[in-house]
């Protein structure tokens, strides 16, 4: 077999791998639909042998619904909180393609959310059309610096990324710790860490006013399908994306083939860090407009679950973040119309993960929900 023919065979076995069919459909769609059905089921389980009867069962279950799509204020919620959730887990995403576990994200919107934060309070009497972008900016450029820090030591060392995002995770809770009892950042009279507040020219604005002044949902949803777009070109429609799913498919074919993997691992890195600035960016002009200790609350963890249940596409990650939104949402009407533990919906979210992490036991559960895989021909 010539050179040529080598190359070609290799570049079509990259393509293959880096680029799958659609029959990795029931993988993608089925398994986590039947993985959200057991988690709830096993929920209601678990309240049964708390001692909660089924009346309350069911009031709770019907409460997590009502709570997240049971009316415009519940919708308003539901999209408000999975924004953030989408954004941080379409960078996770992101780095999974590429052969990477980026445990980071907690940190890159910490320190993006700061930036942002600080870009916020830092220019009074500059427009919204100017004052707006670039605080957004910041908190991008911010946590894909903070991620980039990763993926340079990663590439340049050999150090894996899990260990190196997730020390980078604990550094970046005490500078923003540090950083709130800053005199320039922190809000005047005040002893407790509390950042100052976003000045109105770079809050995002709220979308539904002229319905209900309460209506919380802002213009971040829009970034955040924006991102998602983003994202779905980036690695499906350029040549970078391709590199980028090649890589994680085979990063020493990938090599073989000419692709730059230490260059690719830094991108992939400072991509990922500035969608994960991106949500923290969106938390302190969307809904918090200050920083606090750990404003965060989790959303770059939570954000692991989705790019997980959203098997790292980024329409199926904005599926997820939808879902986690909605149970978010739903599990505070569950709270106080049922007076069900809001623990619960961490349960339902730890059962969804480990039976995503686990399709064989779903195909097993319910066989009769995809289609047998075919015999091999006898030769």
């Amino acid at each position: 077999m010539s050179e040529q023919e080598t190359e070609a065979g290799l570049a079509e076995s990259l393509l293959r791998r880096a680029a799958p069919d659609r029959a990795e459909f029931e993988d993608l769609v089925i398994v986590p639909i039947f993985a959200v059905v057991v988690a709830l089921v096993l929920g209601a389980l678990t309240m049964l042998a708390t001692n909660v009867d089924l009346p309350t069962i069911g009031k709770s279950y019907l409460a997590l619904v009502q709570g997240s799509v049971g009316s415009l204020n519940a919708l308003s919620e539901t999209l408000t909180a999975a924004a953030p959730l989408t954004l941080a887990g379409l960078g996770i995403a992101l780095g999974f393609r590429a052969g990477l576990f980026n445990i980071g994200a907690e940190g890159q919107l910490l320190v993006g959310g700061m930036a942002a934060v600080i870009t916020g309070f830092s220019f009074p009497g500059l427009p919204m059309a100017i004052h707006l972008p670039l605080a957004l900016l910041a908190g991008a450029v911010a946590g894909g610096l903070y991620a980039g820090i990763a993926g340079w030591l990663r590439a340049a060392t050999g150090a894996h990324e899990v260990i190196l995002t997730i020390m980078l995770n604990l550094i970046a809770f005490r500078l923003v710790d540090y950083m709130l009892r800053l005199p320039w950042v922190q809000r005047e009279g005040r002893a407790d860490p509390i950042s100052r507040s976003v000045l109105t020219s770079a809050e995002l604005p709220r979308i539904f006013t002229w319905l209900d002044p309460n209506l919380r949902l802002h213009l971040g949803i829009v970034l955040t399908l924006a991102a998602v777009l983003l994202v779905h070109w980036v690695l499906f429609r350029t040549k970078l994306g391709f590199e980028f799913r090649a890589s994680g498919a085979g990063p020493d074919a990938a090599r073989y083939a000419g692709m730059r993997a230490g260059l690719l691992i830094v991108i992939v890195m400072a991509f990922a860090g500035a969608l994960a600035g991106l949500a923290g960016a969106n938390q302190v002009l969307g809904v918090l407009g200050r920083a606090t200790p750990g404003f965060s609350s989790g959303i770059g963890f939570d954000a692991i679950a989705v790019a997980l249940l959203g098997r790292s596409h980024p329409w199926g990650v904005l599926a997820a973040g939808l879902l986690f939104g909605a149970l978010e949402a739903g599990g505070r009407q569950m709270q106080v119309s049922a007076g069900v533990s809001l623990d619960l919906i961490g349960i339902i979210q730890a059962l969804i993960i480990a039976f995503i992490a686990a399709p064989l036991l779903v195909r097993a559960i319910f066989p009769w929900g995809f289609r047998r895989a075919a015999k091999a021909p006898k030769e």
